[in-house]
C-alpha cells in the first residue's frame, strides 16, 4: 500500500512541476489498473505534509481529478450507505444526480448562446450542497481522522464556484468572455461531483462511525432542500436524539454576581436572546451554541472541536489572526456587516474576558438588521410626506 501511495505522490508531483500531462496520464494508466480513495488522500496528505501551499494544491485540484478519471474502484460500504434511504450519503448522492441534469442543460444553453437567468439561479442553489459538506464532513474528517486533503483543498474550490457563479449572476452583459466563465465553472462542477463520488463520500464511508452519521443526519436538517432533491427520513437515526440536551435539569440554582437562576432558566434565557450565539473557551474549543433558527449554521457535533475547523482555509486565516488579537488584548471587538440572502446582518467578535481582565474566550453574536433598517426606512418615507 505505501508503495503505491508514493508511486501516486510522485504522479502528482510531476504535474506539480509542470510536467505533460497527457504523457503523465499515459503512464498512470500503464502503472495502475485501478486506485481508492484512502491512496489518494493519504498521497495528497503527504504532499501538504511536505510543506506545498495549499493554494498550490487547489489550483491543480481538477487536474488531480482528470488523473484518476475511470481507474477509482467504487466501495462496497458507501454503494451500501447511499441506497439507505435518507441516509446524508443518500441525499448528497442524490443532489449531484440532480445537478448533473442541471449541469448537462447548461452546456446546451452555452452551445445555443443562450443562457436564462433563471439557470443560474438554480445552479447557485448548489451553495447549500457545498455548504453541508463543508460543516458537515470536512471538519469530521480533518478533526477527528486528521485528513486535512478535502478541508484544506477541496472545501477552497467549493468557495470558488459559489463566488464565480454569484459574479455570473451579477453580470447584465453576457458577452464571450461571460459565456467562457460560464463554460469554465461547469466544467469544474462536473469534476468536484468526481471527487465527491470517488474521492470524498468512499473516505467518509470508509471511515465514519454508525454514530457520526446519525449526527450528520440530525444536523443537516437545519438545511434547506435545494437542487430539487427533498430530505428523506432515516428510520434508523430517528430513534437516536443526538441533539438531547446533555445537561440535566438542575433545580440547584447558579449564584452570579447579578444575581442567581436555575440551569434551566439560564438557557431558556440565551435562547430568548434574539441573536446567534457562539461562545469559544481559552483554548480555541466550540463550548456553546443557542438553540434556533440560525442563517450561519453551527452543527451540533461542532462542540468540543477546535474552531478554527469550523472554517474554510481563506476565512481560518482571518479568525485565527481576530483571536491571536484578543488573547494579546490589542483587539476587544470586531463588527462586521454583511449582507446575506438579501438581508442585512450585524456580526460582532468580542472576546470575552474575567473580572481581572484575563482572557477566557471568544463570542460572535450574530444580528438581523432588517428591523433596523425597515424602520429608518419608514421613518424617511414620513420625513419626506411631512
Amino acid at each position: 500500500m505505501d508503495k503505491r501511495v508514493e508511486k501516486i505522490k510522485e504522479y502528482l508531483d510531476r504535474i506539480s512541476r509542470g510536467e505533460d500531462f497527457d504523457r503523465i496520464r499515459t503512464e498512470f494508466v500503464r502503472d495502475f489498473q485501478d486506485v481508492d480513495s484512502n491512496e489518494i488522500m493519504r498521497a495528497e496528505q503527504k504532499i501538504l505534509a511536505e510543506g506545498t501551499p495549499v493554494e498550490e494544491l487547489q489550483k491543480l485540484c481538477d487536474v488531480h481529478s482528470a488523473l484518476f478519471h475511470e481507474r477509482t474502484t467504487k466501495m462496497d460500504s458507501m454503494e451500501k450507505l447511499t441506497e439507505v434511504v435518507g441516509h446524508p450519503l443518500y441525499t448528497l448522492t442524490r443532489e449531484n444526480d440532480a445537478l448533473e441534469e442541471l449541469l448537462s442543460k447548461a452546456k446546451a444553453e452555452i452551445q445555443k448562446g443562450k443562457v436564462e437567468d433563471s439557470l443560474i439561479s438554480e445552479l447557485r442553489s448548489v451553495a447549500i450542497h457545498y455548504a453541508k459538506k463543508g460543516d458537515l464532513l470536512y471538519p469530521v474528517l480533518k478533526v477527528r481522522y486528521h485528513i486535512e486533503g478535502p478541508a484544506s483543498v477541496m472545501w477552497s474550490v467549493d468557495n470558488d464556484i459559489r463566488e464565480e457563479l454569484r459574479d455570473l449572476g451579477k453580470e447584465k452583459n453576457k458577452n464571450q468572455l461571460w459565456f467562457e466563465r460560464l463554460d469554465a465553472v461547469v466544467t469544474r462542477m462536473e469534476e468536484m461531483i468526481y471527487k465527491e463520488r470517488n474521492i470524498l463520500f468512499p473516505t467518509c464511508a470508509s471511515n465514519f462511525s454508525a454514530e457520526e452519521w446519525m449526527g450528520i443526519y440530525h444536523d443537516a436538517k437545519d438545511y434547506e432542500d435545494c437542487l430539487g432533491v427533498e430530505s428523506m427520513i432515516w428510520p434508523e437515526a430517528e430513534k437516536v436524539d443526538t441533539k438531547k440536551a446533555v445537561i440535566e435539569k438542575n433545580s440547584e440554582e447558579v449564584m452570579m454576581v447579578g444575581g442567581h437562576m436555575t440551569v434551566e432558566q439560564i438557557q431558556a434565557l440565551l435562547n430568548t436572546i434574539p441573536l446567534e450565539i457562539t461562545f469559544v473557551d481559552g483554548e480555541d474549543i466550540n463550548r456553546f451554541f443557542n438553540e434556533g433558527p440560525k442563517v450561519f449554521k453551527r452543527p451540533a457535533m461542532a462542540i468540543g472541536r477546535e474552531v478554527f475547523s469550523c472554517h474554510p482555509p481563506k476565512v481560518e486565516k482571518k479568525v485565527r489572526t481576530i483571536i491571536e488579537e484578543f488573547k494579546k488584548g490589542t483587539l476587544d471587538e470586531v463588527p462586521i456587516w454583511m449582507e446575506k440572502s438579501g438581508k442585512i446582518f450585524l456580526v460582532r467578535y468580542m472576546a470575552v474576558r474575567d473580572g481581572e481582565g484575563k482572557y477566557i474566550g471568544a463570542a460572535e453574536f450574530v444580528q438581523d438588521m432588517e428591523f433596523a433598517r425597515e424602520y429608518f426606512i419608514g421613518k424617511a418615507k414620513n420625513y419626506g410626506e411631512d
